[in-house]
């Protein structure tokens, strides 16, 4: 058995995070990847995915985009590039091909098991990410078998998909962006659309996620948020990072002949059955953009630089089909591939510690969970709103693992 004061699980962008303010404060540490450095960016996106925040949002610890497109988005290709060369600059200890395959307590600490042996600790970081698995309705076990059922994971161009029409099944980012991508490629497409956060790619000449950025929004705190619970499972905002940086909401997608029904409800008889009530969801998703674009209005005023930017501006409403489809017959071969954007989850089967929910959610405040020594980064809101984002990990790390030099300050 290796003993080590440290575990970080995950090479990802937050595992990175975490190594480096580990070294900062001279923790020796070891940083376990179960595939590549950057392996989900590498292994588990589609091919045309690009970063929803701007290249000058891109930055690590002792790292920061310094290329000739600062206003546009990252291929995935240029993700891993990035992260990979985060790894190096940083020297970050990172023993890839290591699969965690259990954590549990042990006296003052933790034994880490793995496919290449154990390791004793007194800490450990789980940064293993938010989107380990997709997640997929129970209904899906439903379908009729000649209806391919897809996920993001399997996805990778509409030329790999049977032809015919596409259900989509989810409208936040994933939803709207492969909803876009198989029309553009003369697929019909519907898409069955639930509670979705709807925003402009660029507001008053600004990239919109540069507002939440100077008007505080991103930087509020995870105790400072009146309903945690909800902010943590809200779906990601339907933007594109393109470089047109063109707006992709669901006019937009209208516009490209997608058509629309309700959130899926359940399967009967072979019948895909839609809720109704389009227009309230609509309409809500209207409303919050248009409170949002006013906290940005209101910061430009108070903070004096309002002069900086265009003037104020709305939106056309979302616009609600005359008559909705509440039912599709899935064995008439109408429907040939149903592609399930109903978010993801992260995966803790092999976390043998009481600190996960019925719901399979870690629990933690700020990412410090009830059992001494365990950590977590990289899930949604975990300390901050931007806490997901590459951009937003670097405040998270620098207090989690501030948080665990306290822990290891006390003696075992």
């Amino acid at each position: 058995m290796e003993r080590i004061t440290t575990v970080v699980i995950g090479a990802g962008h937050a595992g990175l995070a975490a190594s480096h303010f580990l070294s900062d404060r001279s923790i020796d540490h070891v940083v376990l990847e179960r595939g590549e450095v950057a392996n989900s960016w590498r292994r588990e996106r589609w091919d045309s995915l690009r970063l929803l925040t701007p290249n000058w949002q891109s930055r690590l610890p002792g790292l920061s985009y310094d290329g000739a497109d600062p206003d546009g988005y990252m291929t995935m290709g240029e993700v891993t590039e990035f992260i990979e060369r985060s790894a190096q600059l940083s020297g970050a200890p990172v023993r890839t091909g290591v699969t965690v395959t259990s954590v549990r307590t042990a006296g003052d600490g933790y034994v880490v098991a793995t496919s290449h042996g154990e390791f004793e600790c007194r800490a450990v970081v789980i940064a293993s990410g938010a989107c380990n698995r997709p997640t997929v309705p129970a209904f899906s076990g439903a379908l009729p078998a000649g209806v391919e059922q897809v996920t993001p994971f399997d996805y990778r161009d509409p030329a790999k998909l049977p032809e015919g029409r596409v259900l989509i099944v989810g409208a936040s980012a994933t939803g709207v962006q492969l909803a876009a991508e198989i029309a553009r490629s003369g697929r019909p497409v519907t898409l069955a659309v639930g509670e979705h956060v709807r925003l402009p790619r660029v507001y008053r000449g600004r990239d919109v996620l540069w507002w939440m950025d100077a008007s505080g929004v991103w930087d509020q705190r995870h105790d400072e948020v009146d309903d945690l619970t909800r902010a943590r499972s809200l779906p990601s905002p339907q933007l594109v990072g393109t470089p047109e940086r063109s707006t992709l909401d669901l006019n937009a997608l209208a516009a490209l002949g997608v058509e629309f029904v309700g959130r899926w409800a359940a399967v009967r008889d072979g019948r895909a059955l839609f809720s109704g009530g389009m227009r309230n969801v609509f309409s809500l998703a209207d409303l919050k953009m248009n409170r949002l674009l006013d906290t940005f209005d209101e910061w430009a005023l108070t903070s004096g630089r309002d002069g900086e930017f265009a003037p104020p501006e709305r939106f056309e409403p979302t616009a609600v089909p005359r008559s909705p489809r509440l039912q599709l017959d899935l064995t008439s071969g109408e429907i040939k591939t149903v592609i399930f954007a109903t978010g993801f989850r992260p995966e803790y089967g092999w976390l043998d510690v009481p600190v996960v929910d019925e719901k399979g959610r870690l629990r933690h405040d700020g990412g410090v969970t009830s059992s001494p020594g365990l950590y977590a980064l990289g899930l949604p809101v975990l300390r901050r709103r931007k806490s997901t984002f590459i951009y937003g990990i670097e405040d998270d790390a620098r207090e989690v693992t501030g948080h665990l030099a306290d822990h290891l300050a006390v003696p075992a």
